[in-house]
């Protein structure tokens, strides 16, 4: 799910999540709500395809597709670059620009897909500099047009991302509407928000994310899809 050309635009924002598996359970009920078609920049019921911000080939209604996924940032004058490796082998790299702030706002991205993730690397590395890798596990769950991640990043914790994918119609505000419906139906609150990416939560407390070892796997449920 490449974007070859123009700029995409999703509504993002992050919380801290205290009970991963209360988290799952709530996001798996939104799955299973009651039926009716969602309007325009309502949340539905998360049949159908949502694409976002280069999650590989993760795709489909069932609840909770597993993705292990370990991104590296490099140093660019503006915005974010990152280098995302999937499980598959395959990569993406991805340049993005949203405002390092809590609560929903705007992300203007563009998705380029490669198969050699890491002759692109050794590149980007030497031309750039690395900033830090970030290395997570993550539960996806297409819930409407939104994309509901559950994260479990290394050295960090737990997490819970909502990315609405805006269609061309919609405003940037429609967007901030289904986030914001859908923290509260997920039960979070504006404390539990938090602004800025996962590697600079890393870098503040000192971890740059280059270890080598990979996340460990988040308990299996019984319900989840490996991708």
């Amino acid at each position: 799910m490449g974007a070859l050309g123009g700029m995409r635009r999703n509504v993002e924002v992050k919380a801290r999540v205290r009970a991963l598996a209360e988290a799952r359970g709530a996001a798996e009920r939104l799955l299973r709500a009651g039926p009716g078609e969602p309007g325009p920049g309502e949340p539905g019921t998360g049949e159908g395809h949502a694409q976002g911000t280069g999650d590989g080939h993760a795709q489909g209604t069932g609840p909770g597709q597993l993705l292990v996924q370990a991104d590296t940032f490099f140093r660019v004058p503006r915005g974010r670059l990152k280098l995302r490796r999937t499980q598959d082998g395959r990569g993406e790299l991805i340049f993005y620009e949203r405002p390092d702030t809590a609560g929903p706002k705007l992300s203007s991205f563009t998705i380029t897909p490669t198969a050699d993730p890491d002759g692109l690397e050794a590149v980007l590395a030497q031309a750039l500099g690395v900033l830090g890798i970030v290395r997570k596990e993550r539960l996806l769950y297409l819930v409407g047009q939104t994309r509901v991640h559950l994260d479990r990043v290394e050295g960090l914790g737990d997490f819970l991302e909502l990315e609405v994918v805006l269609r061309p119609e919609q405003s940037v505000q429609d967007g901030e509407r289904v986030a914001r419906e859908l923290l509260r139906e997920l039960g979070v609150g504006e404390h539990d928000l938090i602004s800025g990416a996962y590697l600079d939560l890393l870098l503040a407390k000192g971890q740059p994310g280059t270890g080598a070892e990979p996340p460990q796997c988040h308990p299996q449920a019984g319900q989840g899809q490996q991708s």
